[in-house]
């Protein structure tokens, strides 16, 4: 929700679920979101493709755009529960799983993956992969530009370690230029973005967009020339006050929701008093609207987040 408010189009993700999660566990927490968050896509792990398409129907009919594959997660947790990145050694499976999925639903089924595992090479294991499950009916290939090291690096390491390769993500759109291709991996705001989009159709940000959330305040208006729905960052979280409200009637702690507004602000005076004011007070048991209130007054300048950077 505090994301939809800094963009009214980029296109948002779940965390990745499991499809036994969604299976067995409960769906209106795991998957419940307010119809203010579309576009949503819905990003699961798994490997069995009659338990993908299950959890594939069972996201498309509580109403999210896009179900995507996750092929790029490193864990120890996902690898031993054979999904994620070891599946990038299974290209046949993964190219099952699509077609069962696309069997399952309407809307677009996406893969997410890297550019390559272990000694694989990337020449050869991104190809492979991707030929694979566009022929199964894959509508967008989203690239995760390094690749991943399960024997070796931690998954955090995963994230930095491995060298980024932009160019074998480059060289695949030009291989299959019919085929929609978004790069992802390091990519850390708005400019770079547009540098990366003269060579494929999109860009996926991850840690850049949960950290430094203020970033997304210029992707309406430097990507698609639109106006953000909110000018300021002190906008968007004065919008965002009806859903906290509800969601603390609902029982939620405000520490909860305001955890994720720690990058709010950027090189503005008063970050950090706003940042501490959460940290100390947003805990509080009964904690409530007037702490975000005061932590919001004590940033000085009503400025885009981006333009004080």
């Amino acid at each position: 929700m505090f994301h939809r408010h800094l963009s009214r189009r980029a296109l948002l993700y779940t965390e990745m679920l499991t499809t036994g999660a969604i299976i067995h566990g409960d769906r209106a927490r795991l998957l419940g979101f307010d119809a203010v968050e579309h576009p949503v896509a819905l990003q699961l792990g798994g490997s069995d493709p009659q338990e993908l398409a299950t959890a594939a129907r069972i996201g498309a009919e509580f109403g999210y755009d896009e179900i995507n594959l996750n092929v790029g997660c490193p864990s120890d947790r996902v690898k031993d529960g054979r999904f994620g990145a070891c599946l990038m050694a299974e290209p046949e499976l993964v190219a099952r799983c699509v077609e069962a999925m696309k069997r399952a639903v309407a809307v677009p089924v996406t893969v997410k993956c890297r550019i390559g595992i272990d000694d694989q090479d990337p020449e050869v294991a991104l190809d492979t992969l991707a030929r694979a499950v566009v022929a199964s009916g894959c509508d967008t290939l989203i690239v995760h530009a390094r690749k991943a090291w399960l024997n070796g690096l931690s998954p955090k390491e995963n994230r930095d370690i491995p060298p980024l390769d932009y160019d074998r993500v480059y060289r695949l759109k030009r291989a299959m230029p019919n085929v929609p291709v978004i790069i992802n991996g390091g990519i850390r705001g708005i400019d770079e973005a547009k540098a990366h989009l003269e060579h494929v159709d999109g860009v996926m940000l991850g840690r850049a967009a949960y950290q430094e959330p203020w970033r997304l305040l210029a992707v309406d208006s430097d990507i698609f020339g639109e106006a953000a729905p909110d000018a300021t960052m002190q906008d968007a979280l004065e919008a965002m006050m009806p859903y906290i409200e509800q969601q603390l009637a609902r029982g939620t702690r405000l520490h909860a929701i305001t955890r994720h507004f720690v990058g709010a602000f950027h090189a503005v005076p008063g970050a950090r008093a706003f940042r501490r004011h959460l940290a100390e007070q947003g805990v509080k048991p009964g904690a409530g609207l007037e702490v975000l209130r005061d932590a919001i007054a004590r940033v000085g300048a009503r400025v885009p987040a981006e333009a004080a950077a």
